[in-house]
């Protein structure tokens, strides 16, 4: 992947959902899916998906993501949803994040109406670190 912090415009939409998927899971995002849809979405070309716990992890989720756009030079269209927080829609550009509410990402299934897209491969988590014992 290329150094993005100096390049963040040579990114592919993969490589930029991959990123942002990493982000996301800073803030312990869970359940993340990453799915490359260019072949047959005109708006996008990657979208992300994640879960959260509740109304503030959602919207922490939101403004991390925006934050680190904003350290890489990343471009931001728009947000939806981060009022209420149920489903926050983040429009990167070429690349879509879904954040949802863990009750309510089934009744949504985003995952089942892009089930076309190709899934795209995410490091596992890094295991958490343990407190050393006093």
């Amino acid at each position: 992947m290329p150094d993005t912090k100096t390049d963040a415009n040579a990114l592919s939409a993969v490589d930029k959902a991959v990123l942002v998927a990493a982000w996301l899971a800073e803030k312990k995002a869970k359940d993340i899916l990453a799915l490359d849809v260019a072949p047959f979405n005109p708006v996008c070309e990657a979208m992300l998906v994640a879960s959260a716990a509740s109304l503030r992890q959602a919207k922490a989720l939101a403004d991390h993501v925006l934050e680190r756009c904003g350290e890489y030079g990343l471009s931001y269209l728009g947000m939806e949803g981060y009022r209420h927080g149920q489903w926050v829609l983040l429009d990167l550009n070429d690349v879509m994040v879904h954040i949802f509410q863990e009750d309510l990402r089934p009744f949504y299934n985003i995952e089942g109406l892009w089930a076309e897209g190709k899934r795209i491969p995410l490091p596992a988590p890094a295991p958490a670190k343990a407190e050393p014992a006093e």
